[in-house]
């Protein structure tokens, strides 16, 4: 995992719309982005619709959302559609950003071990630099903790 302080690895991926989105759009901003498992999952759903309803919230903070998962832009489409997600989703089946940024790692399930996401989110800086970092984070109350940050900031 990579820790505060740290340049945020660049990458290149392509969105639910399947426009190519690199972070280096978004300097000058503060992103969220955040790492989960898979589009139409029930915790998956929950984080995504957090972010959804907090959405315009961290616009006002000059905070852009941002989603990563493996599935494919079409899925993503699908997903966005389905629950009026409002930020962007990023396909990356190929874990470019999941390698990068340590969350594709060894998981157990009823027992079971294999690979996969591990749910975390990244808050990066207007420069570029990760300013934050959040493991294991639980789907419901990911967006209000990183929103109450961000206030706690401004403070």
């Amino acid at each position: 995992m990579l820790e505060v302080g740290m340049k945020a690895p660049l990458f290149t991926l392509p969105d639910q719309n399947g426009h190519l989105v690199s972070l280096s759009d978004f300097l000058g901003k503060k992103v969220v982005q955040y790492f989960y498992p898979k589009d139409n999952t029930p915790g998956c759903t929950r984080q995504a619709c957090a972010f959804g309803e907090s959405y315009e919230a961290f616009w006002a903070k000059n905070t852009v959302v941002i989603g990563i998962s493996k599935d494919s832009t079409a899925s993503h489409l699908r997903f966005a559609e389905k629950y009026h997600l409002p930020f962007i989703l990023l396909s990356d089946p190929e874990l470019q950003a999941i390698q990068a940024y340590g969350v594709w790692q060894e998981k157990k399930l009823y027992g079971k071990v294999s690979m996969g996401v591990v749910r975390s989110t990244y808050l990066i800086d207007e420069q570029g630099m990760i300013e934050k970092v959040m493991t294991k984070v639980k789907p419901d109350i990911n967006a209000g903790e990183l929103l109450a940050y961000l206030e706690a900031e401004e403070a």
